[in-house]
Parts: structure tokens; C-alpha cells; sequence
């Protein structure tokens, strides 16, 4: 099992060395690999809440529906 300390170096080496790149290479870095990663999960976050503003009986409630009965 890993051990929490063994996390925290694990991140602390990684943060050290991504703070040693080059400024270019960290913009590049944060495009490639960040911005996707919180797409993803912010659409993942979308997807899992949309299950729960469900009513029991299937309607929709929520910001959704109110701007979909608006139109």
C-alpha cells in the first residue's frame, strides 16, 4: 500500500519539476494536459447532477426545465 508521505513526495516531485520546465513548456503542459482534464470533469460533474435534478416521476426540475418551458 502507498502511504500517504509516499503520496506527497510523489506530487512534491512532480511540482518541483514542472516548476524547472521552461515558461513555454508549462503554458503547453497546462493546454495539452489540464485544460482537458477539467473539461472532463467538469462534464462528467454535469452529467452526474443532470441524473439527480430528475423528479421521481421522470419530469424534469431545475434551471433546465425552466428555461425549456420558457422558450
Amino acid at each position: 500500500m502507498w502511504s500517504v508521505r509516499t503520496i506527497i513526495d510523489a506530487w512534491d516531485a512532480f511540482e518541483l519539476w514542472l516548476t524547472q520546465l521552461p515558461f513555454l513548456f508549462q503554458v503547453v503542459f497546462v493546454t495539452v494536459v489540464v485544460l482537458p482534464l477539467c473539461a472532463g470533469v467538469a462534464i462528467g460533474l454535469d452529467r452526474v447532477t443532470e441524473r439527480f435534478d430528475r423528479a421521481p416521476d421522470g419530469r424534469d426540475r431545475g434551471i433546465r426545465a425552466d428555461a425549456r418551458r420558457a422558450r
